[in-house]
């Protein structure tokens, strides 16, 4: 949701809350907002303990996560749905690299995916 918007329902929350019930509607709206507050905080903090556990810039897929983006996705979806924190190699560009060798840059502006590369490992050459 849009942070000027948010802002505004948090407000019109608490005023509509004084204008019905006086002040005991104002503390209701101010609640509704905390506790709204709260369930982002809790969503954020557990993508961060996922993450935590992870090794910093490693996804299973590369090529999953490449066809899974989309611009305008946002950082912590993102780092959800890769299970870990890439790895920073360029101003707003990270890097997730798969066992195989694939990777996936993605740049990033305002917490937001803007555009992506998939980075094939190079063949090994014939078998012997």
């Amino acid at each position: 949701m849009n942070r000027s918007l948010s802002i505004l329902l948090a407000f019109a929350a608490i005023a509509v809350g004084a204008l019905l019930f006086g002040w005991k509607g104002a503390i209701l709206g101010l609640t509704g907002v905390v506790f709204a507050l709260l369930l982002q905080f809790s969503q954020l903090m557990r993508v961060m303990r996922t993450a935590q556990n992870a090794p910093l810039g490693h996804v299973s897929s590369a090529l999953m996560l490449q066809s899974r983006l989309h611009e305008g996705m946002k950082l912590l979806d993102l780092v959800k749905m890769c299970g870990s924190l890439g790895v920073k190699t360029g101003e707003g560009t990270y890097r997730w690299t798969d066992a195989g060798g694939d990777a996936v840059d993605v740049v990033m502006e305002n917490s937001k995916v803007v555009r992506w590369t998939l980075i094939r490992a190079q063949d090994a050459g014939p078998a012997a």
